[in-house]
């Protein structure tokens, strides 16, 4: 006969198994924990933002893969998605989608035009007031492929994006910034009116 203690150990051995299962496929297919580490999406995320990433609203994707199993919907202008960096899949980056298969983006003394028309754009902030004749406050204009994404930070002076290495593949988005769950500046400086905001 097994002792009880034996038993016991099984069970509770079992049951942490499960437990690390189900939580590696809830954060490899719906829920993601994410920190902002840079500047570039200021004043919209701030550095030491701690969020929480909707991974399952654009599509339900086989656990720990990129293949998706259900296309649920498409990132649309605005959301603030998180994706694998093209030039280095093994780093996440977080952007807001400017433009979406199709759309014609231009860039015109750091004024965004997308298909001709001037984008509101409430949330910017820019760090130079000077108009470079450069990528970075000239661009385009330039037509979105198929199955990608342009994207930009709201930091626009200071964002390394879409403008610099180009488009966000289909497959390599993660999913959307939903919501704040944690927000430091350091030890001493906890942002709690920041907590449980909506990333917009």
């Amino acid at each position: 006969m097994v002792p009880r203690w034996q038993r016991q150990l099984k069970e509770y051995g079992e049951a942490l198994i499960i437990a690390v299962i189900l939580a590696l496929i809830i954060r490899s297919s719906v829920l993601q924990a994410f920190k902002i580490p840079s500047g570039s999406m200021l004043e919209t995320l701030q550095i030491g933002d701690h969020l929480l990433v909707n991974k399952f609203i654009y599509g339900l994707k086989f656990p720990f893969t990129n293949w998706v199993l259900l296309n649920i919907d498409d990132p649309e202008h605005g959301d603030i998605i998180v994706f694998q960096f093209p030039k280095n899949p093994s780093q996440d980056y977080i952007k807001r989608v400017i433009g979406t298969p199709g759309d014609v983006i231009e860039i015109r003394d750091k004024v965004v035009y997308r298909n001709g028309e001037k984008l509101d754009e409430p949330y910017l902030r820019f760090a130079d007031p000077h108009i470079e004749k450069t990528t970075r406050d000239n661009f385009g204009p330039i037509t979105v492929p198929e199955h990608k994404f342009f994207v930009m930070g709201d930091n626009r002076d200071e964002s390394y994006d879409s403008r610099w290495w180009g488009f966000v593949d289909r497959e390599k988005i993660l999913g959307k910034a939903w919501i704040i769950y944690w927000s430091w500046g350091g030890v001493d400086s906890v942002r709690l009116g920041r907590i449980g905001n909506l990333v917009r």
